[in-house]
């Protein structure tokens, strides 16, 4: 498999612009210039494309392999950061959030870290990748219990909605 994309650029590097188009046009002449890289412009920046590719291609791997694990996630929401320092690319940042019922803490860290490692995007970058920010939800009930039935206690929250509090809770 080949995927494509195209950047057209006129200009000078600070005062000119381009466009960016992918194969499947979803970015259609999508803008980009020096200040969208380097400052506050209108338009998209290489940076931000490694970002979204990144993100997009760890939380596919990752929700792979908690498939073959057995695991079926409610949701994996991940963000990335990409450092640019003195013209390289030296870091990507990756936090996850997620959900996954049944899975323990310890089996979730080791499948998000095989993910890590292994996802095409993180193989193809030669920089360091790191996985600070691991959460998932994991909320134990008995199994008569509905998870999307409010409590009755102070805070009329569902299971699932105490337990999404919690992340609020250390900060998230």
């Amino acid at each position: 498999m080949k995927r494509s994309a195209k950047a057209v650029w006129k200009g000078t590097v600070k005062e000119g612009s381009g466009v960016l188009t992918t194969q499947s046009t979803t970015l259609n002449d999508t803008q980009y210039s020096f200040k969208s890289r380097f400052e506050e412009g209108v338009g998209t920046n290489p940076e931000e494309l490694l970002a979204a590719a990144h993100a997009g291609c760890f939380t596919m791997k990752t929700s792979a392999l908690l498939s073959e694990a057995g695991f079926t996630p409610e949701s994996l929401e991940t963000d990335c950061k990409i450092s640019f320092i003195d013209g390289k690319v030296t870091l990507s940042e990756l936090t996850l959030n997620a959900k996954v019922p049944g899975i323990s803490e310890d089996d979730f860290q080791k499948i998000a870290t095989e993910a890590k490692e292994t996802s095409p995007i993180s193989v193809a970058f030669s920089f360091d990748k790191t996985l600070d920010d691991v959460r998932a939800v994991i909320e134990i009930k008995d199994a008569k219990t509905n998870l999307d039935t409010k409590q009755k206690r102070k805070v009329s929250n569902t299971p699932i909605e105490q337990a999404f509090g919690y992340c609020i809770d250390m900060g998230d």
